[in-house]
C-alpha cells in the first residue's frame, strides 16, 4: 500500500508554469505505476499523464502533450508534473494516483487528496 501527498499547486497566469510534486510513503515505490489526473468544476475526472515504475514508459493525454512532463525519482519516492504554457482550461484539482504493476490509465488504486491549480487569463 502507498500513501500519496501532493504539493505545488497555486495560482498562475496563462502562459506560466507550475511543478506539482507527489510524495509517496510505503514500500516498493518503484513497483508502482504513477499517474496524474485532474478534475475541473462540473466535469469528470480526466487522465493527464502516467509513468511506469521504472520511468521508461510515459503516457500523456492529447490535451497536455508537449506542454506537461511527468517524471519520477524513485530514490525520493516522488513523482512530478512539470506544467508549462498553462491555459485557463488547465484549471482543476490535480490528483496523484498509484497502482501496483504496469500503467493502466483506468485502474489506479491509490489516490492523494489533490492540489488546486488555477490559471488566470
Amino acid at each position: 500500500q502507498v500513501q500519496l501527498v501532493e504539493s505545488g499547486g497555486g495560482l498562475v497566469q496563462a502562459g506560466g508554469s507550475l511543478r506539482l510534486s507527489c510524495a509517496a510513503s510505503g514500500r516498493a515505490f518503484s513497483s508502482y505505476a504513477m499517474g496524474w489526473f485532474r478534475q475541473a468544476p462540473g466535469k469528470e475526472r480526466e487522465f493527464v499523464a502516467a509513468v511506469s515504475g521504472s520511468g521508461d514508459s510515459i503516457y500523456y493525454a492529447s490535451s497536455v502533450k508537449g506542454r506537461f512532463t511527468i517524471s519520477r525519482d524513485n530514490a525520493k519516492k516522488t513523482v512530478y508534473l512539470q506544467m508549462n504554457s498553462l491555459k485557463p482550461d488547465d484549471t482543476a484539482v490535480y490528483s496523484c494516483a498509484g497502482r501496483f504493476g504496469p500503467v493502466v490509465t483506468t485502474e489506479f488504486d491509490y489516490w492523494g487528496q489533490g492540489t488546486q491549480v488555477t490559471v488566470s487569463s
